[in-house]
């Protein structure tokens, strides 16, 4: 049986830093929960500073939401490999995350509430 996935507006104002830089911050983010797993943030891709992302050729494939592309972050001291991905053309069933940006939280990466 599938993960019970759902997509809710993400409530307050969510930022992502990586690099010491804000990337970008939303009011409009979106929550994704799929099962047991930590909760997500998709920033729409109009918040994000798009300039700092390259893409990747890296790919995956997700049973329940699709194809994934990633990008990877380019600072001004390091480039943090596949640190963001995003579904281009989900399932039907996830397509409000279609073209919104998800971030891999991390020691060189924060997606926080603030």
């Amino acid at each position: 049986m599938p993960p019970k996935i759902t997509i809710t507006p993400a409530t307050g104002t969510w930022v992502v830093r990586a690099g010491g830089a804000v990337l970008g911050e939303s009011k409009n983010a979106l929550e994704l929960s799929e099962g047991d797993y930590p909760a997500v943030i998709y920033f729409p891709r109009s918040d994000i500073a798009t300039a700092f992302l390259d893409p990747s050729e890296r790919t995956s494939n997700c049973p329940h939401k699709g194809d994934a592309s990633y990008y990877s972050i380019v600072t001004k001291s390091k480039t943090i490999e596949n640190a963001v991905w995003s579904y281009e053309a989900p399932l039907a069933t996830v397509d409000k995350i279609k073209g919104y940006l998800a971030f891999y939280p991390s020691s060189d990466v924060a997606v926080e509430r603030v």
